[in-house]
């Protein structure tokens, strides 16, 4: 169901990659290559053979280049800084540049921390000033032999734009320089984009330096790249460290050092990670054979990205305007020129940019994976988005850092939404992404981009040889979509016009269901209503019951915006001190404090207005190992619970200035990109049960108990925020989101209990039973409710929740909701 759009962030690996690499496990011991047993001497025969089918793939031999093993392609770029033949500034002789593209990922630009502490001088060199370097040097300065490294991309990470692998030739012989400066120019070939869907022949195009990470090849081993070194420049190589493997002999006494012969053993430090390494095979083998080759790949991943972009780009409001903007400094009418990458924002009909967190947010709840922000390429993302030097530390003085999920800086976006196409994406894969856009943007869940007409065979703009295939043995001609066919895809003046802007301040896409999303159809008629409402002010204590209460920016208000904590500062919940639950909270709105109540002792009250007194004091707490910004509430509550409790404890609040950092926690079913708001919950804003799954839990635990338990009494023990009142048990596990009146809601994942549930809420005994009984009756499954947060789009939350008000549900496509995956134990809400 998920619809995997992130390609040129890694690609998925085949289950037939894993079962060849563990069937060879099975049925080989191979050991450390730097021993002589005969298990030590298959596993080094192994990786040479390795050496060699990575040397084929790009067409090219041992003659001419080694594979030296790295961690990734960031590591092959840090051993190329390290170890050039850099001459630094203050020698009698020309000092070294190192030169490179302004589109260039964030592990090449970092190159140049290492070239400043040799006192080597980098050069950001834009695209359009190379285009324009064509100029020879003075023949007497031809023969000068400081070395300099000139590194662009193969494939922009950001854009998918292919930069003419005949630079590399150009720039070795000298037609091309990036600066006019006497010396002998070596050339980096960053190829980690690239080599993920083209072919690379290095045969033809020499590159001194290649550095790749081959997750992005086949997904599977992550943590191991590959650095290229042409032979011609290997011995220049300078190499200060010595590890494991690469001395031929050395003295500890002494400074003595011999490396070994072998370039290769020489820089891979240690034990090469010799498992991943022999998974390499087969990841060439399998690719072969679902494929055909890289060439195939290349031509089907264009396939899709050139029928994405032509209906993508032709997108339109009923006012003309686009419905997205694509950053882009090609055409997508070549496949020499542009790789499977698509990179954009979303606009609203007025031309404003719609934050990529709110897309990346929509995009989760529809099941597609795409991948937003910069990209670790900052140069191209300013380039495109027109973002100044000045812009990025102001922005970075605004809080935003890269990987954030600030996405609009005073309404101006930091970033963008990437998707990119890999060699198992289908002609589907794209349609449901399309679907999506026109779903959300235009509104008109049945504006869907016809199937039969999009895949009418074409011959525009596409050379006659460019194909596609579906399956290894089937091979089919490109996808290709007309420009009257493009006329086709409903516009918004042709919907049901109910699509509205979203509200500036919220900067926000309007939730809106997919396609495939039904309105719930009730059996007999029979609606859906609130039957109960819960807040539970202080985490782990006793609920507080009303009919109608407000609804804040965090879920109810109050709901959980108080914590007891131990004498560490680490929360306390029913799980260490189970008379937790006798501690009663209660809110008074018009007198604004609220009411605490146990047996036995006085009433106390604590201001509902933030606490500024001197015995206020700001600590960091953690809950559920997440950490929060809270106050203390002073010695008058501590004494009153510790002296309830029998231990030392105190009651504190979260600080109102952490309301919208959802404790720097990622909430299970919504993006981490997406600026959800939450108070000392665990997990989401609101839990919803249904009064017809307690009925039928009810059932199953009478059965292994001698007293049946009440319904109100069951009731309480899940508790819940909203409990409702429908026909069916557990159908509200097959809801994608519901409406309560004004209020959306989005369904997030399932509620997992734990042992809370064996908690008698009325009296705090323990009654291990009711966990063993709804393990049983729901398939060893422990799941019940329903997790619900604030529909991201809200910008107002000045509306109730009531009693008796209808619910309305959507469906969910997949009707199974997964847990989240999670090691740690969840804890007490």
């Amino acid at each position: 169901g998920i619809t995997y759009l992130d390609h040129a962030g890694s690609a998925l690996f085949p289950e037939s990659l894993l079962k060849a690499f563990t069937d060879d496990l099975r049925n080989n011991v191979y050991g450390n290559p730097h021993s002589q047993n005969i298990s030590s001497k298959l596993t080094y025969d192994t990786i040479e053979h390795v050496r060699y089918r990575i040397l084929q793939h790009f067409h090219t031999t041992a003659e001419d280049y080694t594979i030296i093993f790295t961690s990734g392609c960031t590591a092959a770029l840090k051993l190329i800084a390290e170890s050039f033949p850099w001459i630094p500034e203050g020698t009698k002789q020309p000092s070294s540049r190192f030169c490179y593209l302004t589109d260039s990922h964030t592990s090449v630009v970092g190159m140049r921390g290492i070239t400043a502490s040799m006192n080597v001088l980098s050069v950001p060199i834009k695209p359009k000033e190379i285009l324009v370097a064509k100029s020879r040097l003075p023949a007497e300065e031809q023969n000068c032999t400081t070395p300099h490294l000139f590194s662009y991309p193969a494939q922009s990470n950001f854009s998918g734009t292919k930069y003419p692998l005949s630079w590399i030739q150009d720039i070795k012989s000298g037609r091309l320089c990036p600066i006019k400066l006497p010396g002998k120019w070596f050339v980096l070939l960053d190829a980690a984009s690239y080599v993920s869907s083209s072919p690379l022949d290095l045969g033809v195009h020499q590159a001194d330096f290649i550095p790749i990470s081959f997750y992005k090849i086949f997904g599977f081993p992550t943590g191991l790249g590959a650095l290229l070194v042409n032979n011609r420049i290997a011995p220049l190589l300078r190499k200060t460290y010595f590890g494991g493997g690469t001395a031929a002999a050395y003295l500890t006494g002494e400074d003595f050092y011999s490396p070994r012969k072998s370039i290769a053993e020489r820089f891979e430090d240690g034990t090469v990670s010799f498992l991943d390494i022999i998974a390499l095979k087969h990841g060439f083998d399998v690719l072969e054979k679902l494929t055909g080759g890289m060439e195939k790949i290349k031509q089907h991943t264009f396939a899709l990205v050139h029928y994405t972009y032509t209906v993508l780009s032709n997108l339109k409001y009923a006012n003309g305007a686009p419905v997205v903007r694509i950053y882009s400094d090609t055409d997508f009418s070549n496949p020499d020129i542009q790789g499977p990458i698509i990179n954009f924002n979303v606009l609203d009909e007025n031309g404003q940019v719609l934050g990529f967190s709110q897309v990346d947010s929509m995009a989760s709840l529809h099941n597609i994976h795409v991948r937003t922000g910069c990209f670790c390429n900052t140069g191209a993302c300013q380039m495109h988005l027109d973002i100044s030097n000045e812009d990025i530390q102001r922005n970075l003085q605004a809080g935003h850092v890269c990987g954030d999920n600030i996405d609009l800086v005073d309404g101006r976006p930091t970033g963008s939404v990437r998707i990119s196409f890999g060699y198992m994406s289908s002609f589907e894969d794209a349609q449901t992404f399309l679907n999506f856009i026109i779903a959300t943007r235009l509104s008109n869940l049945d504006a869907e981009i016809p199937l039969q007409s999009v895949t009418k065979l074409t011959t525009e703009s596409v050379p006659d040889d460019h194909l596609s295939f579906n399956k290894a043995d089937k091979l089919s001609p490109i996808l290709q979509i007309s420009d009257r066919e493009l006329r086709n895809i409903p516009s918004e003046a042709e919907t049901t016009g109910s699509w509205q802007p979203p509200e500036p301040e919220a900067e926000s896409m309007r939730a809106a269901v997919s396609e495939t999303a039904v309105p719930m159809c009730r059996k007999g008629g029979k609606p859906i209503t609130v039957a109960k409402i819960y807040l539970y002010p202080i985490k782990s204590c006793s609920a507080f019951e009303v009919t109608e209460w407000p609804v804040g920016n965090q879920g109810l208000l109050y709901d959980r915006n108080w914590m007891v904590v131990n004498q560490n500062g680490v929360c306390m919940t029913q799980k260490q001190e189970p008379r937790l639950c006798l501690v009663n909270p209660s809110i008074d709105l018009k007198q604004k404090i609220m009411v605490i109540q146990a047996e036995g002792m006085d009433p106390i009250s604590v201001p509902l207005e933030g606490n500024t007194g001197k015995e206020a004091v700001i600590c960091e707490s953690k809950v559920c190992s997440h950490r929060v910004k809270t106050y203390d509430c002073g010695e008058r509550i501590a004494g009153w619970l510790s002296a309830f409790l029998g231990r030392p404890c105190r009651l504190i609040r979260q600080s109102s200035d952490m309301k919208s950092k959802s404790h720097q926690k990622n909430t299970r079913g919504l993006s981490s990109a997406t600026n959800i708001s939450l108070s000392l919950v665990n997990e989401a804003q609101y839990l919803l049960i249904n009064v017809a799954s307690i009925l039928q839990l009810k059932e199953h635990i009478s059965a292994r108990l001698k007293e049946p338990l009440e319904i109100e009494e069951l009731i309480r023990r899940f508790r819940a925020n909203i409990v409702i009142s429908a026909p069916e048990s557990f159908e509200e596990e097959e809801w994608a989101e519901i409406s309560i009146g004004a209020l959306q809601f989005q369904v997030v994942g399932p509620c997992s209990r734990c042992q809370i549930i064996c908690i008698d809420q009325q009296s705090g005994e323990r009654n291990k039973e009711i966990l063993q009984s709804l393990s049983a009756a729901r398939g060893r499954k422990t799941n019940f409710g329903i997790y619900l947060m604030n529909q991201p789009f809200c910008s107002s939350f000045s509306d109730t929740l009531s009693v008796g008000s209808q619910v309305l549900p959507v469906l969910k496509e997949n009707t199974e909701i997964q847990p989240p995956t999670s090691s740690e134990e969840k804890c007490s809400g």
